[in-house]
């Protein structure tokens, strides 16, 4: 099948024709689960479009949104970068950022320096690019929250977007934002990396407002597909895509389901840690559970023994979305089944979210659940392009 490539403002455009949203999870290092699935997504789509190789999934998906981890997936993939080159520079990137020091041991400071990720990134999204850039060419929704308000901030590249542009009072447009400091603040996780700073406003010579940025995953979206369902639709974010099984496809792809142990202990901050995670976990079944039922989605899984999976239930009647959620559950019986050659004492270990030593096993993994999951007739004719 032919397609032509679309520029940047049809991908945005609001005609009635099918859209396609990309989600990607944060997760820190456990992000390379989740470019083993997406080489299998890109080489599906890429055999439905005559084996072209130029082929991106960035002709395909008319907004990629990501969380942290996620966030820098997405920017690269919104760049047209294939995803095998983007999972050499990803290794490459985590390596490097995720090296230990016994100067950090994140009891007075972050664990890790914010300038070798500041590096990285610029290394792989250009120092000089923006949210504006040319070099972007789909929609890109990058979540984090600013910290000094407690609010979360869904920041894209939406030309029609309230805050795209400059504003009166000063205020600086998300399309002037550097992008590799945009993916940074995303992936600013507390304990690992320090708060991002970006001026948001000036007034003149020394004037300048800037605001403390933090990890998107401290929101409720580390699982950004309920927000960019809401940006995309909502009418406040100004892009208003029609709602419909036929209309709206949403892929989402995680970094590995893991289990919170909220069990008390006698040390308080251990228990306090347990207990957020545990909070961060249940956001991502809600977010899960909305989406199973508001869509028509093949993948739904079991939510609990009361819900079921919602095959037979829907918010709204009819289905307002298409939708797909593949993820891996990081437990020894799905993880030995998936991928047998991993030593049983690994798996554990495998939850970790800065050990680089273990993205070999998170890639296979990756990628042996695509190919056991994702087939071809996933992808419905109807968001062809």
């Amino acid at each position: 099948m032919s397609y032509r490539k679309r520029t940047l403002l049809e991908h945005f455009e609001r005609d009635g024709s099918p859209k396609r949203i990309l989600a990607l999870d944060g997760g820190g290092v456990r992000g390379i689960l989740t470019l083993g699935m997406l080489e299998r997504v890109e080489a599906v789509l890429r055999k439905r479009y005559g084996d072209a190789d130029d082929f991106r999934l960035s002709d395909y998906f008319d907004l990629i949104a990501g969380t942290s981890t996620g966030a820098i997936i997405a920017a690269g993939l919104a760049m047209g970068m294939q995803v095998k080159y983007l999972k050499q520079k990803y290794m490459q990137l985590a390596g490097s950022v995720f090296e230990r020091s016994l100067f950090r041991l994140g009891f007075l400071r972050a664990r890790y320096s914010k300038d070798k990720l500041t590096d990285e990134l610029k290394n792989l999204l250009g120092e000089g690019a923006t949210l504006g850039s040319e070099a972007i060419l789909t929609g890109l929704l990058i979540m984090t929250k600013r910290l000094d308000t407690g609010s979360p901030w869904p920041i894209s590249n939406n030309p029609r977007g309230k805050y795209y542009q400059d504003r009166e009072g000063g205020v600086i447009g998300n399309g002037r934002y550097p992008l590799w400091q945009v993916v940074r603040a995303s992936a600013a996780a507390p304990h690992y990396f320090e708060p991002e700073k970006i001026d948001i406003s000036s007034s003149g010579v020394g004037n300048v407002v800037s605001g403390d940025f933090v990890d998107g995953g401290i929101s409720p979206f580390n699982n950004p597909s309920l927000q960019a369902l809401m940006y995309a639709t909502i009418d406040g974010y100004n892009m208003r895509w029609p709602l419909g099984r036929d209309k709206l496809f949403l892929l989402s792809l995680g970094t590995g389901m893991i289990s919170a142990d909220v069990s008390s202990s006698w040390i308080a901050a251990e228990h306090t840690v347990k207990s957020l995670l545990a909070l961060m976990l249940d956001c991502a079944d809600l977010q899960e559970t909305m989406l199973q039922w508001m869509s028509q989605s093949p993948t739904a899984r079991r939510i609990d023994s009361e819900m079921g999976d919602l095959d037979r239930d829907l918010i709204c009647g009819s289905p307002a979305l298409t939708y797909l959620r593949y993820d891996v559950e990081l437990s020894e019986d799905v993880v030995l089944g998936l991928t047998p050659d991993i030593s049983r004492d690994r798996v554990k270990e495998l939850c970790s979210m800065d050990d680089p030593g273990n993205m070999s096993e998170l890639y296979a993994l990756g990628v042996a659940k695509a190919t056991s999951a994702i087939g071809e007739d996933l992808f419905s004719e109807q968001f062809d392009l």
